[in-house]
């Protein structure tokens, strides 16, 4: 039975590695889900286990930022502020860097991969319709949106996942990783100046209506008004992060605008799913002994995963390899007590920039971007990527050896 749990945890790993299953129409949340199928089925793990093994607090809160951020999507408020960014007139290299703050700082507080869902494909329209290469503000929306989401405990699911398992406070680790953060994105926009100096421009094309929900200045309102009483709440209040989160939630859903399932269809729920199974495949691993073999072995060749620079190191590493969240359920039983939370948050997300699979955020983009005829090649986010992951990894690093 040992060797059963083995072998379905080292095939769920591997179909992380290569994106899922190769030659069947199964992503990684399907490859995952079919590994916790395989493990319940052949009594890998019993049905409590995994029930027990399921983060409900993680989950929660997750969901429940999810529907905080549809309530803008619905409300039209990403057009609405990047119409007003793009189509003002400034220089490209000075609308470089609105760009880049914006999308920053609301990845911080409303979760990158949605930021770039609801922002991609209208910043392509307004770039082409104004006659700017799309590239380099696509490529810099990328970016910004992984460095900018470290900042926060809640900017992406592997935050999320390391504050909840590791109850990090929220205050602290906003004071540690800001400073990092806003210096990696200073670092995107010189990247990007520097590779797209004289490449701003392209020639005039057939312009592209939008196709964003009209402005709702009420609905807008309404959600800046609960957003920003929630992160007050997770700076201040005792209550559970989760907690107010699904409150957060419910208050949005009592809604007489949207329907309850507008709302719904914009949680990403193959996020969830994956979570869920990563969860049961994990546990079942560890039950069979399987993370004290890969430690003892990690520790007899010399890699010591309890200290810092290897565990930041291989969190970045890995991040790469098996995708963020992949790499954060993997390592987090190795962690112990709560003084690695801001390492390992730094590290896999600021890692994601490095290739386009390096995290959901690129690949929205690039996809995005391909849905309006504009290619973004391995080579083309790697000129950029790059210099950016490995600035920004040898910033936090250096920041992190200062502070703690």
């Amino acid at each position: 039975m040992i060797a059963y749990v083995i072998l379905v945890y080292i095939a769920v790993y591997l179909s992380m590695l290569l994106g899922g299953i190769p030659g069947l129409r199964v992503d990684r949340t399907g490859a995952a889900l079919l590994g916790a199928i395989l493990l319940l089925a052949g009594q890998g793990i019993t049905e409590q286990q995994a029930l027990n093994s399921i983060d409900v607090p993680t989950l929660a809160l997750l969901f429940g930022l999810m529907v905080v951020s549809a309530q803008f999507q619905l409300g039209g408020f990403y057009g609405y502020v990047l119409q007003r960014v793009v189509l003002y007139d400034m220089a490209p290299a000075t609308l470089l860097a609105a760009v880049i703050a914006l999308t920053g700082a609301l990845s911080a507080i409303l979760t990158n991969d949605v930021v770039c869902l609801a922002v991609a494909p209208l910043l392509s329209r307004l770039c082409l319709n104004k006659r700017l290469n799309p590239v380099p503000f696509l490529l810099a929306l990328a970016c910004a949106a992984n460095i900018g989401s470290a900042a926060t405990l809640i900017g992406n699911p592997q935050n999320i996942l390391i504050g909840e398992s590791l109850q990090l406070s929220f205050n602290r680790y906003l004071l540690i990783a800001t400073p990092p953060c806003l210096l990696g994105l200073a670092l995107v926009w010189w990247v990007i100046v520097k590779v797209y100096r004289d490449q701003w421009t392209v020639a005039p094309g057939e312009s592209s209506p939008s196709e964003e929900p009209p402005f709702n200045r009420w609905q807008t309102l309404k959600g800046t008004v609960i957003l920003l009483l929630l992160v007050v709440c997770f700076m201040f209040a005792p209550w559970p992060r989760e907690l107010l989160a699904l409150c957060a939630a419910g208050v949005l859903l009592l809604s007489r605008t949207f329907y309850s399932r507008s709302v719904m269809g914009l949680v990403d729920w193959p996020l969830l799913v994956l979570f869920i199974s990563l969860f049961i495949v994990n546990e079942a691993f560890q039950l069979a002994g399987g993370m004290d073999w890969l430690m003892s072995h990690t520790a007899a060749a010399g890699i010591s995963l309890s200290e810092p620079v290897p565990l930041f190191v291989g969190t970045a590493v890995l991040s790469n390899l098996v995708s963020n969240v992949p790499a954060i359920m993997l390592l987090l039983p190795v962690v112990e007590g709560s003084s690695m939370g801001a390492l390992l948050a730094l590290s896999s997300t600021l890692a994601g920039n490095f290739i386009i699979v390096g995290s959901v955020a690129n690949i929205i983009v690039v996809e995005a971007a391909r849905q309006v005829g504009i290619k973004i090649s391995f080579r083309t986010h790697a000129r950029v990527g790059i210099p950016v992951t490995l600035g920004s990894l040898l910033i936090a690093g250096g920041w992190l050896w200062l502070v703690t």
